[in-house]
C-alpha cells in the first residue's frame, strides 16, 4: 500500500485533528509498521462514540498497516475512583470493552493491561521523570483528560494520572497517540517532554467526540463558549439519556433518536447531523427517508453534503431525519447485539456492568 492511500485511511474521519501530518507522512516513510495506541478507562457501558468512532480509527489504522495497541487502563479508572474504585468491577469492565471492539468487528489490534507493564520498574521511573519535568500548574490544567476540572483535584493520585498516560506512550513504544480530542493536553505534554527526557514526539491523531442526545443546557450557544460547552456534553456513559449504547434494542434506539434534541434548520451542534456526518454516511452511502407524498415523499440523500444544504433549507423536517437515522444505527449495530445474545462471556460482562453503578 502507497504512503498516500495510507495517509487517506489514517486521516479519514472521525479523525479531527494531526499533530503534525507532515510527520505522520516521515513516519510513514521510515517505519512500516509503526505502533498506534488508544486507552481507555473501563468504567461502565459503551455507547457509540466509545464503541463505534473508537472502532472506526482502529480499523483505519490497521487497515494502514499500523501496528495498534488498545490499552484497557484500569489503573487511571481505579485513580479516577471510577465504579467505586471496585478494581474487580473496573476489570469486569475492560473485559466487557474488548468483548464490545469485537462485537463491532475489531481484528488485529493487541489488547494491553496495566498488570502486564507496571511491574516493570523501568515503567515508574518514567512516571517519575515526567513528574519532574511538570509544573503543578501544568498538571492542573490537564485535568479534563480525567473528565475533571481543576477545581476538582482533591487527591495526590488526581496528580499522578497525567504523568503515568504520558509515561504509558513511551512505555509501549507508541509513535502515534490515536485517542480523543478531550485527550489532546496529554498528549501535546508527551510531544513536548518526549525529546528532552531522551525519547521522540509522538505524533497526535485525534478523533471526534460526539455530542450528546440532550439539549445543550444554554441554546443558543453563545459566540466564544461553543467549545467550553460542548466538552460538558459529549456523548456519556455517566448519563445515558445522551447516548445510544452499542446494544440497545432496535425500540431503544428509536425511542431515544426519536427524543433527541434537533434544532430545525440548524446543522451547527446539532447531534442528529453529527451523527449523520461519523456514522450514518460512513455506514452508507445513501440515507432513504421515508415519508408520505404530502411531505414530499421518499428522498434518498446520497452524501452528507447534499443532508447539510436539504435540512438548512427546511426541506427535511427533524422526526423525518431522525426516523432514518435510528434505522441506519439498528442496521449498523445488529451484529452487536447479535453477539451478546451469543457469546456466554459477554452476556455475563454486560450484565455485570449494567447492574453496576456508575459513580463518575
Amino acid at each position: 500500500m502507497d504512503i498516500e492511500k495510507r495517509m487517506e485511511l489514517i486521516l479519514r474521519p472521525p479523525t479531527e485533528e494531526v499533530i503534525t501530518s507532515e510527520e505522520l507522512r516521515q513516519l510513514l516513510e521510515t517505519d512500516t509498521h509503526p505502533i498506534a495506541y488508544n486507552g481507555w478507562e473501563p468504567s461502565g457501558m459503551v455507547h457509540l462514540g466509545t464503541g463505534l468512532m473508537c472502532a472506526y480509527k482502529m480499523k483505519d489504522l490497521i487497515a494502514a498497516g499500523i501496528r495498534f495497541k488498545a490499552y484497557l487502563a484500569t489503573w487511571h479508572a481505579w485513580i479516577n475512583r471510577k465504579l467505586g474504585g471496585d478494581m474487580t468491577l473496573i476489570r469486569k469492565a475492560a473485559e466487557h470493552f474488548r468483548h464490545s471492539w469485537l462485537a463491532l468487528g475489531v481484528k488485529g489490534v493487541e489488547f494491553i493491561w496495566p498488570e502486564q507493564e507496571y511491574d516493570d520498574i523501568g515503567y515508574w521511573n518514567k512516571v517519575i521523570n515526567v513528574a519532574r519535568h511538570m509544573t503543578v500548574a501544568r498538571a492542573t490544567r490537564t485535568l479534563e483528560i480525567a473528565g475533571r476540572k481543576d477545581v476538582e483535584a482533591n487527591y495526590v493520585s488526581d496528580f499522578i494520572y497525567t504523568p503515568m498516560q504520558v509515561a504509558d506512550i513511551f512505555q509501549f513504544d507508541v509513535k502515534i497517540c490515536q485517542l480523543g480530542m478531550d485527550q489532546r493536553k496529554a498528549n501535546v505534554v508527551a510531544r513536548e517532554l518526549g525529546p528532552s527526557m531522551g525519547f521522540w514526539k509522538p505524533i497526535c491523531v485525534h478523533h471526534h467526540l460526539l455530542q450528546g442526545l440532550a439539549r445543550p443546557p444554554v441554546w443558543p450557544l453563545p459566540v466564544g463558549k461553543q467549545k467550553e460547552i460542548l466538552t460538558t456534553i459529549k456523548m456519556s456513559k455517566s448519563k445515558p439519556e445522551t447516548c445510544v449504547f452499542i446494544y440497545d434494542s432496535p425500540d431503544e434506539i428509536r425511542k431515544k433518536i426519536g427524543s433527541a434534541f434537533c434544532p430545525e434548520k440548524m446543522v451547527e451542534f446539532n447531534p442528529i447531523i453529527d451523527i449523520c456526518k461519523y456514522i450514518v454516511f460512513r455506514e452508507t452511502d445513501t440515507l432513504n427517508i421515508e415519508r408520505p407524498a404530502k411531505f414530499g415523499g421518499k428522498l434518498e440523500l446520497q452524501s452528507f453534503e447534499e443532508l447539510v444544504k436539504i435540512y438548512r433549507g427546511g426541506k427535511l423536517h427533524p422526526q423525518d431525519l431522525k426516523a432514518a437515522v435510528a434505522e441506519v444505527l439498528v442496521k449498523t449495530l445488529k451484529p452487536v447485539r447479535d453477539y451478546f445474545a451469543k457469546n456466554k462471556e459477554a452476556a455475563e460482562c454486560l450484565n455485570i456492568i449494567q447492574t453496576a453503578k456508575i459513580t463518575r
